[in-house]
């Protein structure tokens, strides 16, 4: 595979580096119970990756504001206090990680998720020290409501060119929101997602440790 030439690499979170599925999921599913309601989607990990409010809907079939709202409360207590630590990394991202930041690259993290429990769990893996930036969704004010504005302020706030950075991810939805950005994607293919009809431009990974061949070794040119 060609090494992609770019000094900072922007990773997706759940579904790239860590398996948040079954944490993720059990909440739901506990949450969805309290309520008295039954999940009319299967509880699965494409349900992964969306922002909060969208995935609640899907699960729930109600559209009442006020319901979703207190499930969504209702999952962020649980999932805030005890469910975040069940999250694993997936093997081998670890080293990945150290590898890619010794040899010079600017390690960023940019997910749908919120920054709360996206902190916690760098925290509870001892990663906080491998990134750069840490952005969410939600760290902006005021809330972003997409992947594709969220890269594009990240790149403005931080002065990178598009191409000097690589966004990696696990869903098409991903792909797209880097490609607005005209930026290199690259799709992690052991996540949760699927890339139907993905451009002839993105380039497929499918184990971790395939990313570090996937970039200049060297250490890059000076930002």
């Amino acid at each position: 595979m060609s090494p992609i030439h770019c000094s900072h690499l922007i990773f997706d979170f759940d579904g790239t580096l860590i398996d948040s599925a079954p944490s993720i999921l059990a909440c739901f599913a506990r949450v969805l119970e309290e309520a008295g309601l039954a999940p009319q989607v299967p509880l699965e990990e494409g349900l992964i990756g969306p922002p909060l409010a969208q995935t609640m809907r899907t699960l729930s079939g109600i559209d009442d504001e006020r319901a979703i709202a207190g499930m969504i409360e209702a999952f962020k207590t649980r999932y805030d206090s005890e469910g975040y630590r069940a999250t694993l990394a997936y093997a081998g991202v670890a080293e990945v990680l150290a590898e890619l930041k010794d040899a010079g690259f600017g390690l960023l993290l940019a997910t749908n998720k919120r920054i709360r429990p996206t902190m916690l769990i760098l925290e509870h893996l001892g990663w906080a020290s491998l990134f750069d930036s840490v952005w969410a969704l939600d760290r902006f004010e005021p809330k972003l409501h997409d992947k594709a504005t969220m890269l594009g302020a990240i790149l403005r706030h931080l002065a990178i060119e598009p191409a000097r950075a690589a966004y990696i991810g696990d869903k098409a939805e991903d792909g797209w929101a880097t490609d607005a950005n005209a930026m290199p994607f690259v799709a992690a293919r052991w996540g949760y997602g699927e890339f139907p009809d993905a451009p002839a431009h993105w380039l497929h990974v499918h184990r971790p440790h395939q990313l570090a061949a996937s970039f200049i070794r060297s250490r890059p040119e000076p930002w």
